[in-house]
């Protein structure tokens, strides 16, 4: 597998991790069907991709990049979704992650 197609599978892994997050709110401690359904598929799936990127990737940075893909997708989904507060200071840490991964994958 390429470098390529290793950033890719761990971009969609980190996106998929943000998708599970949301899954497991709905899902009510697990307490919603369809929803704990979703997110255990989205966990298998995001694993699994994880998994694959880092056959190829080093697994420094490429857990700081998943995680941080994470942290920052969920936080602008708490925002959007459930109304969680916004603030100057959570601004600035999450261009701080993003600035992160951006450094690790120039790195």
């Amino acid at each position: 597998m390429s470098q390529s197609m290793a950033w890719l599978m761990l971009v969609v892994a980190g996106v998929l991790d943000v998708g599970w997050a949301i899954s497991m709110k709905y899902a009510e401690g697990y307490t919603r069907v369809s929803w704990s359904i979703v997110s255990l598929v989205l966990l298998a799936a995001f694993v699994f991709l994880l998994g694959r990127a880092l056959k190829v990737l080093e697994v420094g940075v490429a857990y700081s990049v998943w995680t941080g893909i994470g942290a920052a997708g969920n936080f602008i989904m708490g925002v959007v979704l459930f109304g969680e507060t916004l603030s100057a200071m959570k601004i600035a840490g999450i261009v701080l992650v993003l600035t992160g991964i951006a450094a690790l994958k120039l790195a």
